[in-house]
């Protein structure tokens, strides 16, 4: 995972406009903590009212109430932990050692570290299955691209081969909400694709070719959200009609480097980590609808949409909680104006090296 040095504080929780666009003053500011374990590389949020988040300099996992943002335990894992996935009362962390990457399963209410899977190659994209049966995680080879399925109730570990190729990696995985389709971002010198994976079969059904660097992947339904980013064209959200295994639609999101996309559960906002801010992105129309700046740089992003609940984690180690509402629909947003929202501009920082 790519870090970046930590950046001045800014004034918290402010829309901020840089294109004139019209803005939904439909985000505001609830609490905010510092974990105070350094830098935060993953957060993700439980079904029953937690926060797990990633200290990667810490060689520790932090657990929160979602609620109070009160940290209520620390895990240590064995390495630099940085992507997590939830699911069924466990917590999912990738590491990284000198001697080997692996995952660490984290009993949520015990606080304890019940199981490790040692992988060998380097892994970079993770994701569980929503039962929490299967655990997806993308390793990366010298010119190939696979993943590996643990089965978390039988603890047996397999592999699906995904592709080949000069400096092929893997940027993400995503597993579709009935768990029958796995979701694979692809980069190489050809360019990048989103493969789709029959689970059941362990084969690859599809493959999409998208063009700028995948970052990050969300899917609902027969869609998926894309989010690239590239030097020339900056950031953009590509929508991919799963049934028909082509783009549909793009909206771009302009100069910076997006890294992170998480997804509202009625799919009607994508929650967009770029370079010094979260970009608000309303799925309906695919225009932009917010520009939130927090204290720090912000790191990583989790939505919990039941509880109207945004939180996003930085470099300094902190965690903000936003109150976040629901588009409303889309007819009826037609014939809304909400005046834009301008803040003084700061000084000018350079897009981070993609």
């Amino acid at each position: 995972m790519k870090m970046a040095n930590f950046l001045m504080r800014k004034n918290t929780a402010v829309a901020e406009v840089t294109d004139g666009t019209h803005l939904s003053a439909d985000v505001t500011r609830v609490d905010a903590v510092d974990v105070a374990r350094g830098a935060i590389g993953d957060i993700a949020a439980t079904d029953d009212g937690m926060l797990v988040v990633t200290n990667y300099s810490d060689d520790t996992v932090s657990l929160l109430r979602a609620d109070t943002l009160a940290v209520t335990g620390v895990v240590a894992v064995p390495g630099e932990p940085f992507a997590v996935a939830v699911a069924d009362g466990r917590a999912y962390v990738s590491t990284s050692s000198s001697s080997s990457d692996a995952v660490s399963v984290i009993d949520t209410v015990t606080q304890t570290v019940v199981a490790t899977y040692s992988l060998a190659f380097s892994v970079t994209a993770m994701a569980a299955s929503p039962d929490g049966k299967r655990v997806y995680v993308g390793r990366t080879g010298d010119g190939y691209a696979d993943v590996v399925v643990i089965d978390t109730t039988a603890e047996r570990v397999g592999t699906i081969d995904i592709a080949t190729g000069a400096g092929i990696g893997i940027d993400a995985v995503r597993v579709d909400p009935t768990g029958r389709r796995l979701y694979v971002a692809t980069t190489d010198a050809r360019g990048s694709a989103l493969v789709v994976v029959d689970v059941e079969t362990a084969r690859v059904q599809r493959t999409v070719s998208v063009g700028s660097p995948i970052r990050d992947i969300a899917v609902a339904d027969d869609v998926a959200y894309v989010l690239t980013s590239d030097r020339t064209s900056g950031g953009a959200v590509k929508v991919v009609d799963l049934s028909k295994g082509r783009i549909t639609g793009t909206a771009e999101l302009g100069i910076g480097a997006p890294t992170q996309m998480s997804v509202s559960a009625d799919k009607t906002r994508a929650y967009i980590v770029d370079y010094d801010n979260v970009t608000v992105l309303c799925t309906l129309t695919l225009k932009i609808v917010n520009r939130v700046q927090v204290d720090a740089r912000p790191s990583c992003v989790a939505v919990d949409s039941d509880a109207g609940r945004l939180y996003v984690a930085d470099y300094a180690g902190g965690v903000t909680q936003l109150s976040v509402e629901s588009a409303k629909p889309l007819l009826y947003s037609q014939f809304v104006a909400t005046n834009p929202i301008y803040v003084p501009q700061a000084v000018e920082l350079e897009p981070a090296a993609v």
